[in-house]
């Protein structure tokens, strides 16, 4: 099979039929055999319904349909398990990603040998105070501590190799860093290609300003695991050791002031504390280090989703 189309999708039941009726005629005119795997995030309008009116007519979709709401992340990861397209193409239910791009994206992942190729919207029709400007933000944070030069790592609309998907994992918020994610595993040639972005045509954003914060924690978090999620006694441990030695060596000095210089008071001096808390922080951080090398960095059922129902 060519091209796998995925699409999370939440409160879409307007736009889903002008979309898939768009993606088939994108890939009968370039002759492409593909699926579409539709993951309903658990909706609470029509959308379910919608999906299994189309499926009724359309072989090529496969859907998912979640028992609540677990997030876009979920959504991905789940579809990941499902695909079976050479390329994998993401986007949004809302219409704002045009199927149009497909052949283009498809083109530089089997023959300009990409791993993955995140899309541009380098000409936005979203509001510029809330989303565009700290838009910009997100990316130029991102772009500078992940190494990862995307103009917008965020764009729905992406396209990967098969091994790719199959090899990483989404879970949280980290649907944004799904390229950062790809990088440490070992996916170098990651690239973009400028796309058109639509204006909405039905509904409402889902997102909030909510995103920006988690999407900040989820950096953070991303870059942590990445580095050091398979030795946090790399950083634990360093750490604990440099500030177990510092208090070594505060106490070291006082108890000498005590023995040889006649020195007085010595708890009262704030020395005194400050070394003292030195070592207990080294020897936390080193437990710490320690334990975190005995567990696994995440639970065994972490994408344990619920599917109430699968077609």
């Amino acid at each position: 099979m060519d091209i796998s189309v995925v699409i999370p999708l939440y409160n879409e039941e307007e736009s889903l039929p002008e979309l898939i009726a768009w993606i088939g005629r994108v890939m009968n005119e370039n002759h492409f055999s593909y699926e579409v795997v539709l993951v309903d995030d658990g909706s609470s309008d029509r959308s379910w319904d919608v999906v299994k009116g189309l499926k009724a007519g359309n072989n090529n979709i496969r859907a998912v349909r979640f028992r609540r709401n677990y997030g876009k992340s979920a959504a991905l990861n789940k579809a990941f398990e499902l695909v079976a397209g050479e390329v994998v193409i993401t986007m949004d239910a809302d219409l704002q990603d045009s199927p149009d791009e497909i052949p283009g994206l498809y083109r530089m992942i089997r023959e300009e040998g990409y791993d993955l190729v995140s899309g541009w919207k380098k000409k936005r029709y979203d509001s510029k105070l809330t989303k565009n400007l700290p838009s910009k933000i997100y990316n130029a944070a991102t772009r500078r501590m992940s190494g990862v030069k995307l103009h917008d790592m965020n764009c729905g609309l992406k396209a990967y190799r098969h091994e790719v998907v199959k090899s990483i994992e989404v879970y949280g918020e980290m649907h944004r860093y799904i390229p950062v994610i790809a990088k440490w595993a070992g996916f170098k040639k990651i690239g973009e290609k400028v796309v058109v972005h639509q204006k909405r045509k039905y509904g409402v954003t889902k997102f909030g300003w909510e995103r920006f914060i988690n999407g900040f924690l989820d950096l953070i978090s991303i870059m942590f695991v990445s580095r050091f999620g398979r030795k946090p006694m790399h950083l634990f441990g360093a750490l604990g050791s440099m500030l177990f030695l510092t208090g070594f060596v505060i106490a070291a000095y006082l108890a000498y002031a005590k023995l040889f210089m006649a020195g007085y008071k010595m708890t009262e001096r704030p020395l005194f504390y400050l070394g003292l808390l030195a070592m207990i922080m080294g020897t936390q951080l080193f437990l710490a280090g320690f334990l975190g090398e005995l567990i696994s960095r995440s639970s065994s059922d972490r994408n344990a989703y619920l599917v109430e129902e699968e077609i």
